[in-house]
């Protein structure tokens, strides 16, 4: 049997690679039964961020967008020097071919079982919500402390779907009137984002829901009251429909 034709599954295959993005960067390997940390330089992270949020692209886009001030001579050469610098890292890079980059298939990342579970929310299926409430719960930022524009759009994009998935998640968990774990989702989405009505409207069905109505007047008086200090505004109607039989 040649090398091409081993099965995916082999004795010798090597071990599985694991990369955070989420709360910060991390290469790690799993070997023995643990994971191993994979040391990796500023520019190769960059290099593997990029894939893992891109899926694959070209050298010349790759070299664009990590080193835009640059001319393209210059940023093709900074490209090939950090894919070198990957050193033991260097697995997880993949050339398709033609010019093209992408991960290794063996590397397991975060940002993908994230999105894989908050889509999957989003779908309005019934089971999983236990696990998928502890999944949203416990990530983290995308990438804190880097502020590249390509960064810092695709932690907007995750951060807008976290929340969308946390709202649905709540409303979900509400109506199997599994009450505790959809108010932490719900209060999870008030916490990243304080301004966000829907976010603050998920928590005081909760407690609607339960029959709360205390809290569920003083939650929306709190943030009636935040609004109106940070922007001079006042909830939608919307929101004041959802109380205004318990505020009479």
């Amino acid at each position: 049997m040649t090398v091409t034709e081993c099965p995916a599954v082999c004795d010798d295959a090597p071990p599985a690679l694991r990369l955070r993005l989420l709360g910060g960067f991390q290469l790690s390997r799993d070997e023995g039964g643990g994971a191993v940390p994979v040391g990796v330089p500023a520019s190769g992270q960059q290099l593997i961020a990029l894939l893992a949020l891109r899926g694959s692209a070209t050298r010349s886009a790759l070299a664009g967008t990590l080193w835009p001030d640059v001319t393209e001579e210059r940023a093709r050469a900074c490209l090939r020097t950090a894919i070198w610098r990957l050193n033991g890292a260097s697995s997880v890079v993949a050339d398709a071919g033609s010019g093209v980059l992408s991960l290794d298939r063996r590397v397991r990342m975060d940002i993908q079982d994230f999105t894989t579970t908050a889509h999957h929310i989003l779908a309005a299926p019934a089971e999983g919500t236990g696990a998928a409430c502890a999944s949203l719960l416990g990530m983290g930022e995308l990438l804190p402390g880097w502020y590249q524009e390509w960064v810092v759009f695709e932690r907007e994009r995750l951060h807008q779907l976290r929340l969308h998935a946390l709202e649905a998640l709540s409303a979900r968990l509400v109506a199997q009137e599994q009450y505790a774990p959809a108010l932490e989702a719900a209060l999870e989405s008030t916490r990243i984002d304080p301004l966000r009505e829907s976010a603050h409207r998920a928590v005081v069905s909760v407690h609607l829901a339960e029959n709360n109505l205390a809290e569920a007047v003083r939650h929306f008086k709190a943030f009636r009251g935040l609004l109106r200090t940070e922007l001079g505004i006042e909830p939608s109607a919307q929101f004041f429909t959802m109380v205004r039989h318990v505020l009479m």
